[in-house]
């Protein structure tokens, strides 16, 4: 199945060996009918969600994930193009984009008559972990990486992200979307090709209930949405915008968390990426890789980062919340990384070693 999007964007729908779904984003027309030629294996089982009483908070226990791909060698990279002699998760010799379900989910599609259930305390009962979680390839260029990319290619990834947003988001079940990357071994990450994931909750995660209820408070006390009133006060103060254009502004935040920190938004606000329109995507494309250029320019090395997608959940919160992009850098130094300590990690308390002022002024003085 073929569907144009916006920006010229081609997908097409094929399915894989085992069932799954593979969408591939093309800029240009391009014959997608490659067969997966694997054999088929049984996809895991659901995990459960078990709530933690003392915070009220889902946990997510997927154990078939222990047993997933680890940082194997370029040529037996499953998120690279087939080829002859090597059949990866994509069936095609290349492509653009592709996006398709992850063979080691934690979250997946429940039965029919899932719910979540209410939380009553200790005694609240397991769920099956309802949700999506998908994996977004870039490229197929395995040493390349986001910043690497061209701004057309740059416009097609957005695309996909627009396109499952708005997808994923009529799933009856999935409450909060969350667009994502995961960049260096520093942070976690277990294939090094560039590539992203996105998660579909089935419940709102910590972060966002409680940027939910900050938002939410602002506007029952101001009438205003409360990012629109941050980006006001970067542009009066001046000394945290790293780069703008028409439509988007990339500042470091006020009170920044991480030694590198960076802020992208768009000055229009828009509730979730899927309302992104024309202007805001073509205007995409070129501060997206200008801020992340700058972050890998500040050492001289390619940064490890988590750049994450926040925006308003599914079905509330979407007259207060707005979408912006975060990247966070654990590197503090070349060769000194930021360990998160007692009181971050436990008690949730950052303590931010850098200004975010000094951090703003290496990230601009890069040259690009």
């Amino acid at each position: 199945m073929k569907q144009v999007l916006p920006g010229g964007i081609n997908r097409s729908d094929l399915k894989l060996c085992d069932g799954r779904t593979i969408s591939y984003y093309d800029s240009k027309e391009v014959d997608r009918s490659a067969t997966d030629k694997r054999k088929d294996e049984a996809q895991p089982g659901i995990g459960e969600l078990r709530l933690d009483p003392l915070v009220n908070e889902w946990v997510s226990v997927a154990s078939h994930r222990q047993h997933r791909v680890f940082l194997p060698p370029k040529d037996l990279c499953p998120l690279c193009a087939s080829t002859a002699d090597k059949l990866t998760e994509i069936p095609d010799k290349d492509y653009e984009v592709v996006v398709f379900t992850n063979r080691s989910p934690a979250l997946t599609t429940p039965s029919n008559n899932w719910s979540l259930p209410q939380i009553t305390g200790i005694d609240t009962p397991n769920a099956d972990a309802a949700g999506a979680c998908e994996v977004v390839c870039y490229t197929s260029d395995h040493g390349a990486s986001f910043a690497k990319l061209s701004e057309k290619q740059i416009r097609t990834v957005l695309e996909a992200w627009k396109d499952r947003d708005n997808a994923l988001s009529k799933l009856p079940f999935i409450k909060h979307i969350f667009p994502f990357e995961n960049r260096g071994e520093e942070v976690g990450v277990t294939l090094s090709h560039p590539h992203g994931q996105i998660y579909a909750y089935s419940f709102l995660p910590p972060r966002i209930e409680k940027m939910l209820e900050a938002a939410k408070a602002h506007l029952v006390k101001t009438g205003r949405v409360l990012l629109d009133d941050v980006i006001a006060r970067e542009i009066k103060d001046q000394k945290r915008i790293i780069s703008q254009n028409a439509e988007w502004i990339a500042y470091v935040p006020f009170a920044a968390r991480y030694p590198f920190e960076i802020h992208l938004a768009p000055k229009r606000g828009v509730a979730s990426m899927g309302e992104l329109d024309e202007l805001q995507s073509a205007a995409f494309p070129a501060i997206a890789k200008e801020i992340l250029s700058r972050l890998d320019g500040v050492f001289g090395i390619e940064m490890a980062y988590i750049a994450s997608w926040y925006q308003a959940p599914v079905n509330v919160g979407r007259d207060c919340l707005r979408l912006h992009w975060q990247i966070v850098s654990v590197r503090r130094q070349p060769g000194k990384l930021k360990y998160l300590s007692g009181s971050e990690s436990a008690m949730g308390a950052f303590i931010m070693d850098l200004e975010p002022e000094q951090s703003a002024q290496q990230l601009k003085d890069v040259k690009l």
